[in-house]
């Protein structure tokens, strides 16, 4: 990937939240999503968002599915970003929402995770029911990591669904990460700002169901760690944190990949240390690493103040549609 930092924008942490809060994310007239509700397997419910291609075309068009990363949406900037890409490339995009994160609270009791494998699974599979054409996917952070879990587990069968798939600045491993956010500044800015979403949420979800957790316990979560052992790991199948950690990490298992397979990774994102990214003997025939050196968390901002977040899309969705 060529990516370079604007002058004006230094170092990871601001590349992670200028472009987040004040570039540039939609282009053209406002994106306009169509959403559809989904029931689960379960007797449960997610919500999709979808930009449809052109009328003419739209079944014979590619298919973008975004998968968004921890407490995300389609309205996200990365989300609008490439819904605007795909637009201009004469493209349908749809926005899966994981449970929980459309408006509304889900009904099961259980949320979303970054191995949550099976869910993207159900999605894509849906997906491609709908749509004629070829579909493609590529997700973010957490998201990223939950696809790519998907095509390790599907191998070849994976080809059958979706040309290619994308993570960005996903982290494929997720104790190297887990800790990584839960030390100074990334404590005090960025797991403050899921708590405050997260926790609220999962006591919502004890009301649903009481007994599901330690409700006092979960109030006094100051971290992810912490988060995860309580709400996460015990509700979606996990012994805590740490088997959650290893189990769901996407890292261990890229050689299992076998359709084509992009993993970008900003090699100054705060999130995700340098040295816990995959290197080529990792990655195994079918899983190409981008590494550049600049971008923070699916931050790429470009241009003059303030900036926009095309141009990491752009490139992504170049890449994506080699696999047409």
């Amino acid at each position: 990937m060529q990516y370079q930092a604007p002058r004006w924008l230094p170092g990871g942490q601001a590349q992670t939240i200028w472009p987040a809060m004040f570039s540039r994310h939609n282009g053209g007239p406002e994106l306009s999503f169509r959403r559809e509700r989904w029931d689960t397997p379960d007797g449960d419910f997610v919500d999709v968002d979808w930009l449809d291609g052109p009328a003419e075309s739209a079944v014979e068009c590619p298919l973008l599915v975004l998968f968004h990363g921890l407490e995300g949406s389609s309205q996200s900037h990365s989300s609008q970003a490439f819904a605007t890409v795909a637009r201009s490339r004469g493209w349908a995009f749809a926005m899966p929402h994981f449970r929980g994160c459309s408006g509304e609270l889900n009904l099961a009791p259980r949320a979303y995770h970054s191995g949550d494998f099976e869910e993207v699974g159900w999605m894509l599979a849906r997906f491609k029911e709908q749509h004629d054409g070829p579909v493609l996917a590529a997700g973010v952070s957490l998201g990223g990591n939950a696809l790519l879990r998907w095509a390790e587990e599907h191998g070849q069968s994976a080809a059958a669904t979706a040309r290619a798939v994308c993570s960005i600045c996903s982290p494929v491993d997720l104790a190297a990460a887990g800790h990584a956010i839960g030390q100074g500044f990334n404590r005090l800015v960025y797991t403050r700002m899921f708590l405050r979403t997260m926790v609220p949420k999962a006591l919502r979800k004890l009301q649903q169901h009481p007994g599901l957790f330690d409700g006092e316990r979960l109030r006094a979560a100051s971290n992810l760690y912490e988060f995860d052992n309580l709400f996460t790991a015990p509700l979606h199948g996990f012994r805590s944190t740490e088997d959650y950690w290893v189990r769901a990490s996407a890292k261990p298992h890229l050689k299992r990949i076998r359709i084509p397979a992009l993993v970008l990774n900003a090699r100054n994102d705060p999130f995700v240390p340098a040295a816990s990214l995959p290197r080529p003997q990792d990655a195994g025939p079918c899983v190409t690493l981008w590494q550049p050196a600049q971008g923070g968390h699916v931050g790429f901002a470009q241009g003059r103040l303030p900036g926009h977040v095309f141009g990491m899309p752009e490139q992504v969705c170049n890449w994506l549609s080699q696999a047409l």
